[in-house]
């Protein structure tokens, strides 16, 4: 009696060699936006928002308390971060660069955790009647923000980070009177002046 032999399927041919280069070509590409930098960090919104600084820093002195003068500040902060995103965003279409993908999301990633600690001491330092303290604590974590979101940017943009994070530390050990000052030579001064050098060096 002839045995009957069970029917094999067909054997599965090779992918196509135009979608193997397919998969390899998209393969580099991700592999080369997480290792890349993210380089739309707009230089000159820094210098917009170090000028603006300047100004709020005159202003701010002139106020008959420290609640007064902290509140310019906070105005200054919130318009400051539209002027930059505003610019990032300009910047980043200008590059054809994707924002929120590769370097630019681990940036964004860096960067919030520390202004979220930020806000939140701010209030309760507030609320303990600890004023004096704040510009220094704004400064600290501002500059830990730059230099953590900093690792995925320009070299330059850590360094940044390291000086805001020494006026704040200055701030903090200064009399009241000369705060003022201080968060204008920061805030103003290092975003101008990295500011004019990242826009040199790196598009705008």
């Amino acid at each position: 009696m002839t045995s009957v032999r069970p029917l094999r399927p067909p054997p599965t041919e090779p992918p196509a060699l135009h979608v193997r280069a397919m998969d390899n070509l998209a393969f580099i590409r991700n592999t080369m936006e997480a290792a890349g930098s993210f380089t739309a960090v707009s230089g000159w919104g820094m210098v917009a928002i170090g000028v603006l600084a300047v100004a709020v820093a005159a202003g701010a002195g002139q106020q008959a308390s420290r609640a007064m003068e902290l509140g310019i500040w906070l105005a200054h902060a919130v318009l400051s971060a539209l002027v930059m995103l505003w610019a990032i965003v300009r910047k980043a279409r200008e590059a054809r660069m994707p924002l929120l993908s590769g370097p630019g999301r681990k940036f964004v990633l860096s960067f919030s955790p520390p202004m979220v600690v930020g806000a939140v001491l701010t209030l309760v330092l507030f609320r303990a009647g600890l004023l004096e303290a704040i510009p220094g604590v704004w400064l600290l974590l501002y500059g830990t923000a730059v230099v953590a979101g900093g690792a995925f940017s320009v070299k330059i943009v850590p360094v940044m980070g390291l000086c805001f994070m020494a006026a704040g530390v200055v701030a903090l050990f200064t009399p009241v009177s000369l705060t003022q000052w201080i968060l204008g030579a920061a805030f103003g001064g290092l975003h101008v002046g990295f500011g004019i050098t990242i826009a040199r060096s790196h598009g705008g």
